[in-house]
C-alpha cells in the first residue's frame, strides 16, 4: 500500500448542507471517495491510499485536472484505491463533488 497526500489552494466553498459524502465502493470500480467540509484555511486536501504503487505522477495529473475544474476550499477528500483507472477516479471525484453540493435529504 502507498499513501499519497496533496494540497491545493481553493477558491469556492461547498454550497450543500451535507457533512460528508461517500461514493463508490472498493469492490465496484476499485475506488471509493469520501469528501467532507473541513476548516483548512482555504485549502483542499486529498489523501490517497492505493494498492498500486509507483503511480504518483499519474495521480498528480488526475488531481491537478480535478482541482482546476473544482477549486474547492475547506474540503478534505479521502480516496481508497485498488487499481482504478484515471477515468474512474475522475468520475468518482466528480460524483462526490456533485453530491456534496446537493442539499441534505
Amino acid at each position: 500500500m502507498e499513501t499519497l497526500r496533496y494540497r491545493y489552494d481553493g477558491r469556492i466553498a461547498p454550497t450543500g448542507t451535507r457533512d460528508h459524502v461517500l461514493v463508490g465502493v472498493v469492490a465496484s470500480g476499485n475506488l471509493e471517495v469520501m469528501i467532507e467540509p473541513a476548516a483548512l484555511e482555504g485549502a483542499m486536501e486529498i489523501e490517497i491510499v492505493t494498492a498500486a504503487r509507483g503511480f504518483g505522477e499519474i495521480w498528480q495529473a488526475v488531481l491537478d485536472d480535478f482541482a482546476a475544474r473544482h477549486p474547492l476550499k475547506d474540503v478534505r477528500i479521502w480516496i481508497n484505491d485498488v487499481g482504478a483507472t484515471p477515468a474512474v477516479v475522475s468520475l468518482r471525484l466528480d460524483q462526490a463533488v456533485e453530491t456534496l453540493q446537493e442539499p441534505a435529504a
